[in-house]
């Protein structure tokens, strides 16, 4: 299993933080590869795209000001498999790349990659009060995995708070 490229550059105005790559990322090179990770089309719906991107253009959003990246690079079937030591060393070069690159806004896609980063519990959806790196908005959205419960209106609708943010920028 090869990990995937990230897709980063200065100054970014979004960047989505991840899990890690699904399988079929790792054999595509693209994030959010899996037919069944509805990533790309809550992009478009929450109008954060203007249309709705494949996988295979994931490089395409840094022309929108949007990078991509994950908080373990090792790709697996599920998240479960990710181990405490791929998280904490995860974390660590995630704070780096943040530090770095320093995007406006970091989004990260599930409350689990948040939490693994923070060391918070306790963490609602959306634009959080306080972040991990100062000066830089963090904000929580729902994974856009097949296997979550939430109403995929839901989920675009929480993904919607992203364009007001970034227009406030």
């Amino acid at each position: 299993m090869n990990p995937i490229n990230d897709h980063l550059q200065e100054d970014l105005n979004l960047l989505f933080v991840g899990f890690n790559p699904s399988i079929r990322s790792s054999e595509t090179g693209h994030h959010f590869a899996n037919p069944n990770n509805r990533f790309w089309k809550i992009l478009h719906e929450s109008g954060l795209t203007p249309r709705k991107f494949a996988a295979t253009e994931d490089y395409k959003l840094v022309d929108l000001g949007y990078g991509m990246t994950n908080i373990v690079p090792r790709p697996t079937k599920a998240a479960d498999e990710i181990t405490k030591e791929e998280y904490e060393a995860g974390r660590i070069e995630l704070l780096r790349k943040i530090n770095d690159y320093k995007p406006k806004i970091v989004c990260f896609v599930g409350k689990g990659v948040y939490q693994e980063f923070s060391n918070k519990k306790s963490i609602p959806w959306g634009k959080q009060e306080e972040s991990v790196v100062p000066g830089i908005i963090d904000f929580v959205a729902p994974s856009s995995s097949g296997l979550v419960r939430m109403k995929i209106e839901e989920i675009i609708q929480i993904y919607s708070e992203l364009p007001k943010l970034l227009s406030k920028l």
